[in-house]
């Protein structure tokens, strides 16, 4: 189920739409600085119906977002990870298990071989004129 998106800054939350109807729990976000995977993740999280300002975790490696029918999400910046050893002994492998929870997961990279095998990988590139490419598998 490969799918590319053009998009402009004011497409970005009819491509979150258009993910969102993706089945799945575990979404992983990869791109360079300033690609737009937090900006991606935000639209996101507003269509689900979180409510306030959300940013992305850098410092804190997980921001946790209860969702409608008491479901959770767990929202990931893995990016001052230094192992998937690390991620590990915080106990974070047991959230991409839980059947009743999404995570997003920013700067996946360092965890990529214990995701599970149904994880869709959405990878966000510069493009032309301020537009980005969303492929995602």
């Amino acid at each position: 189920m490969a799918k590319k998106y053009l998009i402009s800054r004011s497409e970005m939350a009819q491509c979150a739409r258009d993910l969102l109807n993706v089945p799945g729990r575990v979404w992983t976000f990869t791109g360079t600085l300033g690609a737009g995977k937090t900006t991606l993740v935000q639209e996101m999280l507003g269509i689900l119906g979180v409510q306030g300002p959300i940013q992305s975790p850098t410092y804190t490696y997980v921001t946790v977002y209860a969702l409608p029918n008491a479901r959770r999400l767990y929202h990931f910046d893995l990016y001052r990870l230094s192992s998937h050893n690390e991620f590990v002994q915080a106990g974070f492998d047991e959230y991409l298990y839980d059947e009743r929870s999404l995570c997003f997961i920013e700067w996946p990279e360092i965890i990529k071989v214990g995701l599970p095998s149904d994880t869709i990988s959405i990878t966000l590139a510069y493009a032309p004129n301020e537009q980005r490419i969303i492929s995602v598998e």
